[in-house]
């Protein structure tokens, strides 16, 4: 059993408490990518409509995206652009952004923050939405490169023929990403050395 700090309120915790979290935290935060990839796993056989299910759709984007020589960052969005339909399925962009925001280029994160009003230029006009509705963007500095993902990735992956790479191709790739944030509030205190804590 794993040690526990002794505090009932955050108000009373104490150095030494911190010290025994931070080294269960280390200790969970190393299985982040077991469970981001568990996650994507959940959208085996949800096919809901698509000709392929969502889960072969992520893969074949990510593979479309490293087949064009994209760099592990990049590949790595692509996998998980659509992670979030099964928690946010209103919002899935968000689910997505918020997962990658410690470990992406704010270029990459505003990408997938915004992928789904992109994508939607190919078919808002079929369920009575403005398919222009990512106008509302133009002129900002990650604009074509969103539309790009769309183009190039997102939109073409729904290809039972397509090239589809299985999962193992990029569990490498989503390690050595998540191994350790670059945007995170926590980021000073993930520096600091973390004494081993005694129960």
């Amino acid at each position: 059993m794993n040690a526990r700090a002794n505090f009932t309120r955050m108000t009373d915790s104490t150095p030494q408490d911190w010290k025994l979290i931070g080294v269960e935290f280390m200790q969970f935060g190393k299985g982040l990518p077991d469970r981001v990839l568990a996650h994507l796993k959940l959208l085996d056989g949800d096919y809901g409509g698509f000709p392929i299910d969502r889960y072969q759709h992520s893969l074949q984007t990510a593979t479309r995206a490293l087949r064009d020589g994209r760099d592990e960052e990049y590949v790595v969005c692509a996998l998980l652009h659509d992670i979030g339909d099964t928690l946010g399925s209103f919002n899935h962009p968000d689910i997505a952004a918020a997962i990658l925001k410690p470990f992406v280029s704010e270029a990459n994160l505003w990408m997938i923050q915004n992928h789904g009003i992109f994508q939607g230029y190919n078919f808002f006009h079929h369920v009575g939405m403005d398919r222009d509705m990512r106008d509302m963007f133009k002129g900002h500095e990650h604009y074509a490169r969103t539309e790009e993902f769309i183009a190039l990735y997102d939109s073409p992956a729904f290809d039972p023929q397509g090239e589809t790479l299985p999962i193992s191709e990029f569990e490498p790739m989503v390690r050595r990403l998540m191994a350790q944030p670059r945007n995170s509030i926590y980021k000073a205190a993930l520096k600091a050395p973390v004494a081993t804590a005694t129960a």
